[in-house]
């Protein structure tokens, strides 16, 4: 496969007070005569710190770069004092299940020993464009197999069943001024896209020392299920662009067992510009009978995201 890059669609640009920088982890969502990506966005830095928060645009459902609406107020709450989104909550997918809108997201609480902790939560709209979430808990934590974090919850609706690709930690490492984690993806799958089996397996191997993968999209073509991701290094990934976000691919025929074939993603870093350091957190979606993936760029997505879409060979 090979993508055509057509540019930058929305740069956050301290519009608002909770929207400063980032438009991380964009999803779009095709709605009758425009296309909503649902993105998250970080408010102002206090003593190194901040909060993140989901939004969306609505944009031109035959130009993308025409932006008809930015959501003015972040589309859900925090969670309350000691919740798992306390300081954070990032969307990393949204479903229509009858006539309710899903929202998968990653909610971000703070820690003493590593910088921060991350489960996975559920909230709901009847609109699509604000949610509530569904409890106070998280729908994964912590648990006995994966007791690190949860996080960018990818759900799909797929022959009756619900299948999410997420990430889950598998270890801390100490870095040079920080701790850092190692996460990988895994698979898990619902009747009812609340409760869910796990099978604790790790479904992409890795090629990079202690890498870090996330992200993943999923769309069916040709017989057989494409997924792209990104991966990194876990160490030293900020400031040396080699060892940054770029974006792999694997294919599978059942969705549990996949291949990697990074050599034909077909899409890398540009050679200047705002992807030309890294390249992250990918969603492909088919619009208008062609397969358009919606991605970040440097500084995990701190300019904003753009597209591409599949040239046909």
């Amino acid at each position: 496969m090979k993508w055509e890059k057509r540019g930058l669609i929305f740069e956050p640009n301290k519009r608002f007070e909770w929207m400063q920088t980032h438009a991380q982890i964009p999803f779009p969502l095709e709605f009758d005569d425009f296309i909503r990506i649902y993105f998250a966005t970080r408010g102002k830095y206090v003593n190194k710190m901040c909060e993140s928060y989901g939004a969306f645009i609505d944009v031109d459902k035959t130009d993308f770069s025409k932006i008809i609406r930015i959501s003015e107020k972040p589309i859900m709450q925090h969670g309350g004092i000691g919740e798992f989104d306390e300081f954070g909550t990032m969307p990393a997918s949204v479903i229509r299940v009858d006539k309710k809108y899903y929202m998968y997201y990653c909610g971000w609480t703070r820690s003493v020993s590593t910088p921060h902790k991350e489960s996975i939560g559920l909230a709901v709209s009847d609109d699509g464009e604000y949610f509530v979430k569904y409890a106070p808990g998280p729908l994964m934590g912590d648990t006995l197999y994966e007791p690190y974090l949860h996080s960018y919850p990818v759900t799909y609706n797929i022959n009756g069943k619900y299948h999410m690709f997420y990430h889950t930690g598998i270890r801390w490492i100490q870095g040079e001024d920080r701790m850092e984690t190692q996460y990988l993806l895994r698979h898990a799958v619902s009747e009812d896209g609340i409760k869910w089996d796990f099978d604790y397996k790790n479904i992409i191997e890795t090629k990079v020392e202690y890498e870090s993968q996330t992200s993943p999209t999923i769309f069916y073509k040709d017989g057989v299920y494409h997924m792209y991701f990104c991966y990194r290094y876990s160490l030293n990934f900020r400031d040396v662009s080699e060892r940054g976000y770029r974006i792999g691919y694997a294919f599978s025929e059942d969705l549990f067992n996949w291949k990697r074939a990074d050599e034909l993603a077909g899409i890398d870093v540009s050679s200047n510009g705002w992807d030309s350091k890294m390249i992250a957190y990918p969603c492909v979606k088919k619009i208008n009978d062609r397969y358009y993936m919606f991605y970040c760029g440097n500084d995990f997505g701190k300019q904003g995201f753009g597209y591409s879409v599949l040239v046909e060979e």
